[in-house]
């Protein structure tokens, strides 16, 4: 069996049911969620039997200058399917929202890398630290205005 990726309303729509007002939009397969409820959409979308998200494949980010965006790519071996969830936080200081370590130990080095090369930090992230660059550099490489 072929996995399938979830559609983006369907997802949505379970969103909704399980942890109120914590969808902002979605198109095609992809969810955007607020950032402040993406540990609690975690949660839900791993506890719920039927989205089972019981992997997290990645975790990265983008800078697209008005804002970065967290991408989440997430697999239920059980129910063959996979989703992508994205959240957006708009600034380029201080930026921020919860980790989902709690959720799934694999985000830990996940969280810290975004972090290290992108400067989103991960709120609850029990060792928030550089992994990639060493303690003292200055800036994060991968945000569009580095240079």
């Amino acid at each position: 069996m072929a996995v399938q990726v979830l559609a983006g309303e369907e997802l949505a729509n379970r969103l909704k049911q399980g942890v109120a007002d914590s969808v902002e939009s979605w198109e095609g397969d992809v969810v955007w969620v607020k950032p402040s409820s993406i540990d609690r959409v975690a949660r839900f979308l791993r506890d719920d039997t039927e989205s089972d998200f019981q992997f997290l494949n990645s975790i990265s980010a983008v800078d697209y200058v008005e804002y970065f965006e967290v991408v989440y790519h997430l697999t239920s071996f059980r129910r063959q399917h996979t989703a992508v969830v994205k959240s957006r936080v708009y600034g380029r200081e201080s930026l921020s929202v919860p980790s989902v370590y709690d959720v799934w130990r694999g985000a830990d080095f996940q969280e810290r890398e975004v972090w290290d090369l992108m400067g989103i930090h991960f709120d609850g992230h029990p060792n928030m630290k550089r992994i990639m660059l060493w303690e003292g550099f200055d800036g994060h490489p991968l945000r569009k205005d580095y240079l």
